[in-house]
């Protein structure tokens, strides 16, 4: 007798092979039979739990391999939304952003403070979810044993690193070689204990709690060469990374450093994101050169990118994208009543404007089409009835410039207005641009941040949205080959141990979805973190069951409290990859 029987429905493997229909039978948490399953009277075999998917697709569980859900998993086990989306298995840790390993409560402070300010995080979230008990990185993982409905695996942060060895000297100093001794030892005793590699960043969008570099970016290139020399040591290990080069372009130095990496660590760079906009084609053919020219060296390096527009919203009362353009920052993180003046003032708006529209914007120039923005919550009189409105309508009825009337919205509003930006990159052009990217042999799909930017960003719907996209849409790519980007794909990249296909043997990390009705629903505010803190919501539709390690998790998009998920560790449930110089 099986545990379970899904039958009826069609099969898609996550190769890129065509759908097939056939019976899928678990015991034990593995796929243990695909095929013709029916008896000769076209009874059905035993099963304690069967699955009537007829009309239905099923395939592997997705991958995502970039988020952060490092803090919310500690009260939210199910990492909503994403599970609710299909995802089965997540890297977090990314970036350099981890909290764990620390070494006392002064660590933690700095830790919580940094994610607010880099990634968009809740203060009171983390103040009331977040208890900071545990001081390696193994007894962090230890902490999600037997409490998780998705499978996580954790990078093991460079800030987290140098701040437990450096404390404040962390951001404004090289290491001693006496430092940079014991962060090697820290990093073998975390990729020890499982974690499944090594993350940095060099971005300058990323400052702490007190606006200053975030720690690894202090950090000399031969100190993160040799710490990815320690993950060489570990098997089932991997490199990821972000740097200026992420955003606009890479210089010399980074590809420098990025084949160093690889040929350090004897492992595959991931970094994040590729940000296709065919205004901007050298942007992207340097990115792709610079993946290109690791390779050529013996390296290995993977650039993460999104294959949906991610629906994100500005402010100009708090930090987002926005404060990134070019000189931008001076006016924006002026006290709230110099802000407001500052923005009143012609030529400070004059400059503003230009800086936006400058070369120097790179990635963020698509946030900079202003007439596009679409107005969400207003707080005043002034600016009843303007919600669900584009800047561009309204500054034509007022004979204004489209930055102009901007401007005068939010200030009517005291800088609180919800602004919904509507990307420059939403054209036919960008779109043949990225369906050539994603079959690159150097790009993987992915970049969802998930878990960061509760507020702002909401990446986390990005499976269900573009299977609704390739059936229902553009239908820029088949649904076998975007189930492989999904499942295999990411799954291969990280060495996952039998993850990522639908095939006999493997485990059991599966989603049942209606091809007619998949996708995401509008997006909306929920104040359901810890603190009644917001984050942007978009509901799964179409996605029909989920699947873990062979146990039902999601039923009709929504979460029913089982936990079978697993941490998995470098080496158990993780196999090394190598790069082209060890192949």
């Amino acid at each position: 007798m099986y545990d379970l029987l899904i039958h009826g429905g069609t099969v898609v493997d996550g190769t890129g092979a065509p759908g097939i229909q056939a019976d899928v039978a678990i015991s034990n948490g593995r796929i243990v039979a695909v095929g013709n399953l029916a008896g000769p009277n076209k009874s059905l075999p035993d099963a304690s739990n069967t699955h009537d998917a007829t009309g239905r697709i099923v395939c592997p569980g997705f991958v995502d391999p970039h988020t952060h859900y490092d803090a919310q998993l500690l009260w939210d086990p199910y990492a909503t939304p994403s599970s609710q989306h299909g995802i089965t298995s997540l890297v977090m840790g990314n970036c350099g952003f981890t909290i764990a390993p620390i070494a006392d409560q002064s660590d933690a402070d700095y830790l919580a403070a940094m994610l607010v300010k880099v990634e968009g995080m809740s203060s009171a979230a983390l103040s009331e979810g977040v208890d900071w008990n545990w001081r390696t990185f193994g007894e962090f993982l230890d902490r999600f044993e037997e409490n998780l409905a998705v499978n996580v695996a954790g990078m093991v942060g460079h800030s987290a690193i140098r701040r437990t060895i450096m404390k404040d000297d962390a951001t404004s100093r090289e290491a001693t070689t006496a430092e940079l001794g014991a962060m090697k030892a820290l990093l073998a005793d975390s990729l020890a204990s499982g974690g499944l590699g090594f993350s940095t960043s060099r971005s300058f969008t990323h400052s702490d709690g007190d606006g200053l570099p975030v720690p690894s970016r202090s950090a000399a290139a031969e100190e993160v060469e040799a710490l990815c020399a320690v993950v060489s040591e570990h098997p089932g290990t991997t490199l990821e990374w972000v740097a200026d080069g992420c955003m606009n372009g890479f210089r010399d130095d980074e590809v420098d450093l990025m084949t160093r990496m690889s040929l350090a660590g004897r492992r595959s760079v991931n970094w994040n994101v590729l940000t296709i906009d065919a205004a901007r084609p050298d942007d992207y053919e340097n990115q792709l050169r610079a993946c290109d020219e690791v390779a050529k060296a013996g390296g290995k390096a993977m650039a993460l990118t999104m294959p949906i527009l991610v629906g994100m919203n500005m402010h100009f009362h708090t930090f987002c994208a926005l404060y990134s353009l070019p000189d931008w920052g001076a006016v924006m993180n002026l006290p709230h009543g110099e802000k407001m003046n500052a923005l009143t003032d012609p030529a400070t708006r004059r400059h503003l404007e230009s800086r936006a529209a400058s070369p120097d914007a790179g990635v963020f120039s698509r946030l900079t089409g202003w007439g596009r923005y679409r107005i969400g919550d207003t707080y005043s009189q002034a600016n009843e009835g303007l919600t669900g409105r584009l800047v561009g309508d309204i500054a034509r009825e007022r004979g204004q410039r489209d930055f102009y009337t901007l401007l005068d919205i939010v200030l009517a509003d005291d800088l609180r207005t919800v602004l919904w930006p509507g990307p420059t990159d939403d054209d036919p052009a960008s779109w043949m641009m990225r369906q050539a990217a994603w079959e690159h042999e150097h790009v993987m799909i992915g970049g969802s941040d998930a878990g960061a930017h509760l507020d702002r960003m909401a990446g986390a719907s990005y499976t269900t949205e573009w299977l609704a996209d390739c059936l229902r849409g553009r239908g820029l790519t088949t649904l076998e080959g975007a189930i492989a980007h999904l499942t295999d794909v990411p799954a291969r990249f990280f060495g996952l141990v039998e993850r990522g296909r639908l095939s006999e043997g493997w485990h059991a990390d599966l989603v049942v979805f209606d091809p007619e009705t998949v996708g995401a629903g509008e997006f909306h505010l929920r104040h359901d973190l810890p603190g009644e803190s917001p984050r942007l919501y978009a509901d799964s539709l179409g996605v029909e069951r989920v699947y873990v390690n062979g146990i039902c998790t999601i039923v009709d998009g929504q979460p029913i409290g089982s936990l079978p998920g697993r941490v998995l560790r470098s080496g158990i449930d993780t196999e090394t990859v190598p790069i082209p110089a060890d192949q």
